[in-house]
């Protein structure tokens, strides 16, 4: 196993770090998931300022078990942008519309990006999205309907994303890189939140809501022609790429990829491994959506800390979650390259760290009374330590079939999306009153379902390519 810093392919050919093309695809997708995930939530921020106060109002469902602990929301500078007579149930339509688009387009997006290669996919995707955002405004102009519809195709075009981004590090990612790689690469997404957030609350407070989507929609045009212009879907038809790069890349790949021209369907949906990243992800994804979606609810209307007055303070555990998931992408490279551990003992110990360690602070979150200031330390560090996971089971799919990678993650992701679909409903319905307890009830369930996930994966996980993976049905272990 390679330990020196400029990893060596079998043939001995020597494959510098820096100006390299892989990173340089690692930092562009980077920032393409940035964009992603500003377009995905910059909404959530911009409809506190869409929507008329006095119809918000009526739906008022603040608990008084603790006392205030804010003051008065101060009137935004900006008053111009049009305002909107949505009541609570029609606010969440609007949200939560994105999904219906999302879970529809994981699998076929993976398929084609297999087929076909992820440079246009995920390109168009993001660009489509981008396109999209920048109708905003007139479609919310138009109605309910249109905002619900549109907010339907963004998700369409943001489904196909992640599935094409693995399907292009399966050609890209040398195995013991991996982590490092798409640690960075999907890293983007959590910078995009800690960026997005504050920044269309400034935009909101200085201009007006309309200008939120103006400014992250041209954004993701740029990066698309960025992205059309640097990065291609192969090492092969790179035209910039070293050969001492391409040469370590192939070879480093030679035994995982499979020439098999149809799709294994049915020894993939009979693999227990793939299963178990099934479960694992649909479990820290119930987590992670009542993390993003809940607790900033439970903070204001039971603790009643109003977290929207400080943008700074919404984004800190995006900002945690950025840090880890570099940091433990580093460092599962490492143990892997440098100190011979197994690639499944790392992705069992990095997925426990970062499903387990998340449930605990959520539970901890919900029994601590009124002390909202722990609240928002125990929301950072669930956060953070949900980082882990993206060296964990998030990129096991590489792992046990490279080839069909993006397939693996459309099937994982269709399921992990279910939770933020019901998520936030279940919970709605189980604080009827707002109550601490009812609250802990909440917390409870998805701690229970994010360790459940962590057993599961721990036990049924693998770490070395599977046989129906590869064409000769060879196993290879990495």
């Amino acid at each position: 196993m390679a330990s020196n810093s400029n990893p060596a392919s079998e043939d001995g050919f020597q494959a510098p770090v820096c100006c390299s093309a892989r990173y340089n695809l690692a930092f562009l997708s980077f920032f393409g998931f940035f964009v992603l995930y500003s377009l995905r939530v910059n909404l959530s921020v911009a409809l506190v300022d869409m929507v008329d106060s006095n119809t918000t109002a009526k739906d008022n469902r603040t608990s008084y078990e603790c006392a205030e602990h804010s003051a008065p929301i101060k009137v935004l500078h900006n008053q111009t942008g049009k305002k909107y007579r949505w009541d609570a149930e029609t606010q969440g339509w609007i949200l939560g519309s994105f999904f219906y688009g999302y879970i529809i387009t994981q699998i076929p997006g993976g398929y084609v990006a297999s087929r076909s290669g992820g440079k246009l996919l995920l390109g168009f995707g993001i660009f489509a999205t981008a396109i999209f955002t920048l109708f905003t405004p007139l479609a919310a102009d138009f109605g309910v309907g249109a905002l619900v519809a549109l907010r339907a195709l963004e998700g369409l075009g943001e489904g196909v994303t992640y599935p094409a981004m693995h399907a292009m590090w399966s050609s890209w990612a040398p195995p013991l890189e991996r982590s490092k790689l798409l640690s960075i690469s999907y890293a983007g997404a959590q910078l995009g939140t800690v960026v997005s957030l504050p920044l269309s609350g400034v935009i909101c407070y200085y201009m007006n809501w309309t200008y939120v989507f103006y400014f992250f929609g041209i954004v993701g045009i740029i990066w698309f022609i960025l992205w059309i212009c640097l990065v291609s879907d192969t090492p092969e038809t790179h035209k910039t790429i070293t050969p001492y790069e391409k040469e370590y890349i192939l070879s480093s790949l030679k035994n995982q990829l499979s020439s098999q021209k149809s799709v294994p369907w049915i020894p993939m949906l009979k693999s227990l491994p793939l299963w178990a990243i099934v479960v694992a992800h649909f479990s820290y994804n119930w987590t992670f959506y009542t993390l993003l979606t809940l607790l900033p609810t439970y903070m204001k209307e039971v603790l009643r800390f109003n977290i929207q007055e400080n943008g700074f303070l919404s984004a800190v555990p995006y900002l945690g979650c950025w840090l880890c998931m570099i940091l433990s992408g580093q460092a599962a490279d490492n143990l892997r390259a440098r100190w011979n551990f197994s690639t499944l003992w790392v992705r069992r110990v990095f997925s426990l760290i970062g499903m387990i360690g998340p449930a605990i602070f959520l539970v901890a979150a919900g029994f601590i009374g009124c002390d909202y200031s722990l609240a928002v330390a125990f929301l950072t560090i669930s956060t953070t330590l949900g980082g882990f996971c993206s060296s964990g089971f998030s990129i096991n799919h590489l792992d046990i079939a490279p080839s069909y990678a993006g397939i693996l993650l459309g099937i994982t992701n269709t399921f992990a999306t279910i939770p933020g679909m019901i998520g936030p409903i279940i919970a709605r319905s189980l604080t009827p009153e707002n109550t601490i307890g009812e609250w802990q009830t909440v917390f409870c369930i998805a701690a229970a379902i994010n360790v459940f996930g962590a057993i599961f994966f721990t036990l049924f996980a693998k770490g070395e390519v599977q046989n129906w993976a590869i064409s000769d049905h060879q196993g290879h272990r990495n």
